[in-house]
């Protein structure tokens, strides 16, 4: 039996996002094909609805369990809770799975940003983090370095008085090092015998070298007893699992242990090692974990990757310090007698060498044009170098006659143009070529040109003025005369414009020649001349001249006087004149008039003359007090010392205030005699100091309190100091100069000479010379000082009678000193302390108290080092300084 099968027609469906499944094109998609199966069902599956349960059945067995799954996912990624269990979950494993570069550059930037965060969050955090790993490594640090000081210090202490002492200070001061690390070079006698590398962990050794001669046991067992040892003290004493046992003695014998990440290194050691093997030691374990780090962390008995850490260790046991004994060094001490005395006459010639160049130096500083900016003396070589103007001295050729060898001169000179006028003129001689009706000359460091050229040479000389203009020597050009018609004809132009600017009310604010044709500019008072007529008799064209003026006021006291008195008519007892440029009105006037004459006279006063109407009496009784009240003020102007800032007059009283030096007349006694009535007078006086030379020598006077010997004078506006006086109270006066100079006075001391006395010089370098020693801790001298305090206490009366003979103030300063044991605000105490406990004793001993000043240095002015062989003993002293007035 045969059958005709349909073709099977797909439905066409838009591809969409739903994840859902499309029943009802699944159930057509069934239908199709069961009619394509049996085609007597056609007709009985025509009107299938689509939701036939046998359809639905058909779905669940076919896609049933994908869209179980689908659902359940789509439900995981609405709930964010469920999925972030979910991820978390199987982030681990994905991470352990996931390539290491990859998953480091995915997380770096997010771990980075993390803890950058919670450092700036909470910076305690990560101080708490890396707190256990630095301190115990400082404490180490800063144990060892206590422990190598009080080494250094006893050993110094040790050898400070003995024959090895001397010749290791010598040696010191040969080599530049310091005197302890000598000492400790030539002391400390040891040997490193064995050095072990153990295992950290697992206390297996490593790497075991043993030095020549050296005998031990099996290094394995005392490896094994070492980390034995370890674990005991951290079990037994609760110690951290980073600390560790440092040193361990046995008689001469000392075990150090240097502990590392991976591995102990253990040096044993015979005898007194210095404390700086410590860091030897450290440095070769550094390299060795640097080098081997791999296999250290990773070793577990094999040291077949590990070849050559016993060559990094065999560094350690050649390490050791022999005790030499040799004889006195009669020929070394011989060979260095000799080499000191030709170092002796290399030194003398090496000096006179340089005095002698030295004078070629100076002689060359001399020489204008040349400009010495550096020389020195190496290794018998002379160095010059500075700058020279081609047209001055050569410098070769003035080393004749100083007896230096030319050879061992070095000179480097770089070339500059001088701006000296004699090079300056040769430059513009060889550069102008000028005709011989010019002569080139110098007057008064100036280049004055004179004679007569054509005006092309003058634009080119004029042209090098402009240049020269910047720094060099003005190039005076003016006394050239030009002979060509168009200079003529602007020599007459700049006459008649001379002309014009020496006519009151009249200014030329531009002229200039252009095209044979003159123009000027400016401004005209029109009580002035006029411009015009002033042109006859020029001999200038005045078809030529183009003029543009503009009317001002001008404020010359001429053409103010006919302003005024067209604008105020003066009346006939009144009479306007002009005296030394000022205004001045002279005679009687009603008050109107003058209250007119005061508002002009205040207008003027902004740029104008002054209007002086002072001269105008006032027949009123209120005009008659003011007068009163002007001379007085005029009074006060006078006076040194007063400066009237601001006076008035207001309601029948008078009003003033301004400066006054307190060494000034009073204001108020001034009042007298001046039919002012005092009880209207308010006055406002600010102190100052003024800088008239009487005020300033009363100062100086009371300031400096100047000796018997000097005399102070005014000479010209100048204060001049003669006389003689001590180098103390000369340099007070220096600095007063110095300090006066600021504000325009001038004190002279060039005229002041040193006060010469040789029997007080004597007595004071004897004075200056001797120190009151003490005990260490003691404020009081011992019986050993007594005869010295006895003789400084004559010492100081004879310099203190003989000063004062001499008109001179002596003051002795007693400064108090200590050595650096204990605290510095100790010590400062007891220096302070000691100087006044020898005051007393001086005082005790018939100084007068008021020539003693006392003070405390501490130890910041130590006579010698307090490291050196006397330092703390000779550094505990009062020393004496002599100062006069």
């Amino acid at each position: 039996m045969t059958s005709t099968v349909d073709p099977i027609n797909l439905p066409q469906r838009t591809a969409s996002n739903d994840p859902e499944i499309d029943r009802e094109a699944l159930a057509r998609l069934l239908v199709e094909i069961a009619r394509n199966v049996d085609p007597d069902y056609r007709a009985r599956f025509e009107g299938v609805p689509t939701a036939d349960p046998r359809m639905e059945t058909l779905r669940q067995l076919l896609v049933g369990r994908e869209i179980s799954e689908l659902s359940r996912v789509s439900d995981l990624l609405d709930e964010p809770e469920q999925l972030a269990a979910a991820v978390g979950g199987v982030l681990p494993s994905a991470a352990a799975r996931a390539p290491h570069a990859q998953l480091g550059e995915a997380l770096a930037p997010a771990v980075e940003r993390a803890v950058q965060r919670s450092i700036q969050k909470s910076p305690r955090t990560l101080t708490d983090i890396l707190y256990p790993v630095f301190l115990p490594a400082i404490r180490k640090s800063i144990g060892e370095k206590i422990d190598q000081t009080f080494q250094s210090l006893n050993e110094t202490l040790r050898h400070i008085f003995t024959w090895h002492g001397l010749k290791w200070r010598f040696e010191s001061w040969r080599t530049g090092a310091s005197f302890s690390e000598v000492v400790l070079k030539h002391s400390l006698v040891y040997r490193v015998e064995h050095v072990f590398l153990i295992n950290r962990n697992s206390g297996l050794l490593i790497a075991h070298v043993t030095a020549e001669n050296a005998t031990s046991e099996d290094p394995q067992l005392i490896s094994s007893m070492l980390s034995a040892i370890q674990d005991f003290v951290k079990d037994s004493f609760n110690e951290k699992e980073q600390s560790g046992l440092d040193t361990i003695r046995f008689g001469e014998l000392r075990l150090w242990s240097e502990v590392g990440p991976f591995a102990t290194l253990v040096a044993v050691i015979r005898g007194n090692p210095p404390e700086e093997l410590h860091e030897i030691v450290r440095d070769v374990l550094f390299r060795i974990h640097d080098e081997y780090s791999q296999a250290l962390e990773q070793f577990d008995g094999d040291s077949s990757q590990l070849i050559g850490v016993e060559t990094q260790l065999q560094t350690c046991v050649e390490l050791k310090q022999e005790d030499s004994n040799q004889g006195f060094p009669w020929l070394v001490t011989a060979a260095v007698l000799l080499i000191l005395i030709a170092a002796g006459g290399w030194f003398f010639l090496s000096w006179q060498s340089g005095q002698r160049w030295q004078a070629y130096v100076s002689r060359l500083a001399t020489q204008p044009g040349i400009i010495v900016a550096e020389q020195k003396v190496s290794d018998g070589q002379f160095y010059i170098a500075g700058l020279r103007d081609p047209l001055s001295a050569d410098p070769q050729s003035l080393l004749s006659g100083t007896e230096v060898d030319p050879a061992r001169v070095h000179s480097q000179w770089q070339f500059y143009q001088s701006l000296e006028p004699e090079f300056v003129l040769k430059r513009l001689t060889a550069s102008l070529a000028p005709p011989d009706t010019v002569r080139l000359s110098i007057v008064d460091d100036r280049i004055v040109a004179e004679g007569e050229a054509p005006d092309t040479w003058i634009d080119r000389a004029r042209s090098a003025a402009r240049q020269l203009s910047a720094g060099g020597p003005e190039f005076d050009i003016s006394k050239v005369r030009d002979v060509s018609p168009e200079a003529r004809a602007a020599e007459h132009w700049q006459a008649y414009v001379s002309r014009l600017e020496t006519q009151p009310g009249i200014i030329v604010a531009e002229q200039r020649i252009r095209d044979g044709q003159f123009y000027i500019a400016g401004l005209r008072d029109p009580l002035a001349a006029d411009p015009q007529a002033l042109l006859s008799g020029t001999e200038v064209d005045p078809a030529r001249v183009h003029s543009q003026w503009q009317f001002y006021q001008s404020l010359e006291p001429e053409f103010v006087l006919k302003r005024l008195t067209a604008s105020l008519y003066p009346p006939d007892t009144v009479r306007l004149s002009i005296v030394d440029d000022r205004i001045v009105a002279e005679g009687e006037a009603p008050d109107t008039w003058i209250d007119r004459a005061r508002a002009a006279a205040r207008q003027l006063s902004a740029g104008g003359p002054e209007f002086d109407i002072s001269k105008v009496r006032d027949v009123s009784p209120e005009a008659r007090a003011a007068e009163h009240w002007q001379h007085y003020v005029s009074r006060l102007e006078a006076q040194p010392g007063i400066i009237v800032a601001q006076q008035a007059a207001r309601g029948g009283h008078f009003y003033i205030s301004g400066l006054r030096d307190p060494l000034a007349a009073d204001p108020q006694a001034l009042l007298s005699g001046t039919e002012v009535d005092p009880a209207r007078v308010h006055s406002q006086w600010q102190f100052y100091q003024s800088l008239d030379p009487k005020f300033v020598v009363k100062r100086l006077t009371a300031s400096l309190t100047p000796p018997k010997s000097v005399r102070l004078s005014i000479v010209q506006g100048r204060i001049v100091v003669v006389g003689e006086a001590p180098a103390a109270w000369i340099n007070r006066a220096q600095a007063a100069a110095e300090q006066l100079s600021e504000d325009g006075v001038v004190l002279d001391v060039s005229q002041l000479s040193e006060l010469s006395l040789p029997e007080l010089n004597r007595l004071r370098e004897a004075i200056q010379a001797t120190d009151i020693f003490f005990n260490s801790g003691k404020v009081v001298p011992g019986p050993e000082q007594t005869p010295v305090l006895d003789r400084l206490a004559d010492q100081i009366k004879e310099f203190a009678q003989s000063a004062r003979k001499s008109g001179i103030t002596a003051r002795f300063m007693l400064t108090g000193h200590s050595d650096g044991t204990g605290r510095e605000t100790a010590n400062a105490s007891i220096s302070a302390a000691r100087a006044e406990t020898v005051r007393a004793l001086l005082n005790k001993r018939g100084v007068a108290p008021e020539l003693l000043l006392v003070r405390g240095a501490g130890t910041f002015e130590p006579v010698v080092p307090e490291n050196s062989q006397t330092g703390s003993s000779t550094n505990r002293r009062v020393s004496i300084t002599v100062n006069l007035d």
